[in-house]
């Protein structure tokens, strides 16, 4: 992708959506709903429960944070930092990612992290004036978000005038 000052645009987006388990685990709401109306009215229960179950996933759907790349901006829910401030990036999978998750995990970054998603990206920030040493974020596709940070950190951005 170009953008109009011919330079090669990075980007990349990934919502960070729930598992299938967790949707699952979610519409078990239904017939609980259903069956707490089913003293009112039968019909009111299938309605109320169908009602009950599409919300609670839709919310859960809508409300999922965010991990991307763009215009030199990297952005992990509703922070985002320019990447001339950030450094070194690590993609982690497997044992690491859950070391990383757990008892590796620095109490002072930025998480966002899904349960779910088994990939995370660490990403130092060198801006001395930033409280945050780094961001963690979960990934369905950890090396794919970290060569795009890589890719951006080595694009150089020409201001706009």
């Amino acid at each position: 992708m170009t953008d109009v000052r011919g330079a090669t645009a990075v980007r990349y987006r990934e919502r960070l959506s729930p598992s299938l388990w967790a949707i699952v685990s979610a519409a078990v709401a239904a017939p609980m709903a259903a069956l707490v109306l089913t003293r009112i009215d039968t019909t009111l229960a299938l309605v109320g429960g169908i009602l009950v179950g599409v919300a609670i996933i839709a919310l859960m759907i809508a409300g999922s944070p965010s991990v991307g790349v763009q215009d030199g901006v990297l952005t992990a829910g509703r922070a985002h930092i320019d990447l001339a401030h950030t450094g070194e990036v690590v993609a982690l999978t497997g044992d690491e990612a859950r070391y990383a998750r757990g008892p590796g995990l620095e109490p002072r970054s930025w998480h966002v992290i899904r349960g779910g998603i088994d990939g995370v990206v660490i990403v130092q920030i060198t801006d001395p004036d930033d409280p945050a040493p780094s961001w963690v974020m979960s990934s369905r596709t950890p090396d794919r978000l970290a060569a795009a940070v890589r890719r951006a950190q080595a694009t150089p951005r020409t201001p706009y005038r």
